[in-house]
């Protein structure tokens, strides 16, 4: 296959996958999402950064020198979802005691992956994602309806990146981040809190994003790769309209947003101890602490209100969110290999500033997974994991970064499912120039 029809497979296969995508809405530390990679979840992502499957380049493009000639790489995780939250306290009182129904939705979470060596030691490559999702929607009225109704967050991402081989040990990449998002929001205004009068505010809008991503591999014995890799954080615009009653003293109209979404650093090990294991291990810090409040702005520059005075804003005061993940590999057979995991994730979303439409809680992760070669070029993965999610507090009041005035408590319980299946494909690698000598 030359190189010219292996460019055009790799440009078709990319290009189908942005059409495909149809981002999910899940749960990974505050609104991140981290089903990316089958492989990887199937070992609860540890040792994801230094590589072992294609999907990795979503941490690191550094690991697509890991991949001689063109390959292919599509996953699909099933995002099983379930979130209650139990009031004890909030606007509408005559509802108390209550018990929402499932808020979270179940979604279908696609990545795909290619990548070229285009030279002996220089590679091309673009991941296709969805990085940062969010759906959960309340049956109204309820009584925590003025800080969340129905939250909608979607995220199309396409990172083209290069990847190069300093030599045997060391390689580098650099890529960029082209990013589409889309937001439609309702949240309650209840105008009089003992006699209320229940209206609603939306704001729907779209816009881009651009950042960047980095990452290098460092293989210091050929039992040993190490894995270091960064995505930049990225300014989420979004331009749109904010529908909200006027005579409450909103201002409807035009408006736009910016999402200040956070740097991920990964760092991965992937440490052969025997011909059939291999152990693996990631922490991962994700700068949550710089997205701040999310705040609507009128076309003049000066900031919308919901309704008497009260600014269209939320204020997502969170701190840093740490993963960190232990797991292994046993080659079985020689075409199968098992996998399984587990991780502690640290929340960036604390008692204090914890929202009803956004109630993350540290969570622990048990995963397993497999990969079956169906041929020597060819590997299907499956893999399965449960999260446990801690129970959350949410305590809105005086001095409470939300408080509008109306007081709202209540806890939220949840647990996450994740079943994902993975299709992995290598063309044939790039031939070797000849050898010319003079006669």
């Amino acid at each position: 296959m030359t190189k010219q029809w292996q460019a055009g497979l790799l440009a078709a296969a990319s290009v189908a996958a942005l059409w495909c995508l149809q981002p999910g809405e899940a749960l990974a530390g505050a609104f991140g999402v981290r089903e990316q990679s089958t492989a990887g979840e199937g070992a609860a992502y540890a040792g994801v950064a230094a590589g072992g499957q294609l999907s990795s380049m979503f941490w690191n493009p550094a690991v697509m020198t890991q991949f001689a000639g063109m390959s292919f790489e599509s996953d699909a995780t099933a995002f099983i979802g379930r979130a209650r939250e139990y009031p004890s306290s909030g606007t509408l009182v005559g509802l108390i005691p209550y018990a929402s129904d499932d808020v979270l939705k179940d979604a279908l979470i696609p990545a795909s992956y290619s990548s070229i060596q285009i030279g002996r030691d220089l590679w091309l490559g673009l991941s296709v994602n969805s990085p940062f999702g969010l759906s959960m929607t309340f049956i109204d009225p309820w009584p925590g309806r003025n800080y969340g109704l129905s939250t909608s967050l979607k995220t199309y991402n396409a990172a083209p990146s290069l990847a190069y081989r300093i030599n045997d040990w060391l390689s580098v990449g650099v890529g960029v981040q082209i990013e589409y998002g889309t937001i439609n929001e309702d949240l309650g205004l209840t105008t009089f809190p003992l006699f209320p009068v229940t209206t609603t505010a939306n704001f729907k809008g779209s816009g881009w994003g651009v950042g960047a991503t980095a990452g290098v591999t460092i293989t210091p014995t050929r039992y040993t790769t190490i894995g270091i890799g960064w995505r930049s954080g990225i300014n989420q615009h979004f331009n749109g309209t904010f529908t909200t009653p006027g005579f409450l003293g909103g201002t409807p109209g035009s408006a736009s947003a910016t999402a200040k979404l956070p740097d991920i650093v990964s760092a991965g090990i992937r440490q052969r101890v025997s011909e059939t294991v291999t152990l693996l291990g990631t922490v991962e810090w994700t700068n949550w602490s710089r997205i701040g409040t999310f705040t609507l702005v009128q076309p003049s520059g000066a900031p919308a209100f919901a309704a008497f005075g009260i600014p269209a804003s939320q204020p997502l005061l969170y701190r840093d969110g740490w993963l960190f993940s232990a797991g292994f590999e046993y080659q079985w057979l020689p075409s199968l290999t098992l996998r399984a995991g587990g991780g502690y994730e640290i929340s960036p979303i604390t008692d204090a500033v914890r929202l009803p439409n956004i109630p993350d809680a540290n969570r622990i992760w048990l995963s397993g997974g497999l990969t079956y070669a169906l041929a020597s070029n060819m590997k299907l993965d499956l893999a399965y994991s449960h999260v446990f999610v801690d129970t959350a507090t949410i305590a809105i009041g005086p001095g409470s970064p939300a408080f509008v005035g109306v007081t709202y408590n209540g806890t939220a319980k949840g647990a996450i499912d994740l079943i994902s299946v993975g299709f992995r494909y290598q063309f044939a690698p790039v031939a070797a120039p000849p050898v010319v000598t003079k006669g």
